[in-house]
C-alpha cells in the first residue's frame, strides 16, 4: 500500500492537485493497479518473444504531393479566413 506522501510526490511529479478525498480514492487505486503489475511479474515468460503490436496492422505511408488549386478554389479559402497576412491564412502562434 502508497503512504499518503508517495501519493503527494506521484501527483506532484504528474502536475496534478489532488484534494485529501482524492488523494485517498487514488492512492487506494494505484495501490491495487502495482499489486496486479506484481503479480504480473511472477508470471514465467522465458522463451516468449516481446510483443509491441498484436493486430498485425502496418502503417501505410504515402508521398507527400503538392496540388495546386485554381485561383477561384484559392480565392474561395482565403475569404472565408477570419483574418490574412501577405495573402495567407494568419493564424495564432501555438508555441510559448
Amino acid at each position: 500500500m502508497l503512504s499518503k506522501q508517495d501519493i503527494k510526490h506521484i501527483a506532484k511529479l504528474a502536475r496534478l492537485e489532488l484534494t485529501d478525498a482524492e488523494i485517498i480514492k487514488y492512492g487506494s487505486q494505484l495501490s491495487d493497479v502495482l499489486s496486479y503489475v506484481e503479480q504480473l511479474r511472477e508470471v514465467n515468460v522465458d522463451g516468449v518473444e516481446p510483443t509491441a503490436q498484436v493486430t498485425g496492422l502496418e502503417d501505410i505511408l504515402r508521398e507527400d504531393v503538392i496540388e495546386d488549386w485554381d485561383k477561384i478554389e484559392r480565392e474561395d479559402s482565403l475569404r472565408q479566413a477570419p483574418e490574412l497576412e501577405d495573402g495567407q491564412i494568419k493564424v495564432k502562434r501555438v508555441l510559448n
